[in-house]
């Protein structure tokens, strides 16, 4: 499951992310659920209030450079998927 918590400070992550403006950008294209049980892997990300419910925290980064994976948000959840061979593939959820 990837039940994911947004940290205020880079130091405070698991990982870094940048939010990409093209899917072809991306290593990552990730579907947002509306319930928890619905995260099922890496590409299925439901946001958590707080951090103790989380899978993993992230932050947020302003430079694709700054981060550790690039994401896409897809509409749909079959389009959720990797797209890149990444260190952090399976570590997510």
């Amino acid at each position: 499951m990837a039940k994911v918590y947004v940290v205020k400070n880079d130091y405070e992550a698991d990982v870094k992310v940048f939010l990409a403006d093209q899917d072809y950008k991306a290593d990552l294209l990730f579907y947002e659920t509306d319930y928890d049980y619905q995260a099922e892997d890496d590409a299925k990300w439901f946001f958590v209030e707080y951090d103790y419910q989380a899978d993993v925290k992230i932050f947020w980064t302003q430079y694709d450079y700054q981060a550790d994976i690039k994401v896409f948000k897809v509409k749909n959840d079959y389009q959720a998927k990797w797209q890149t061979s990444n260190p952090f593939v399976g570590r997510l959820g």
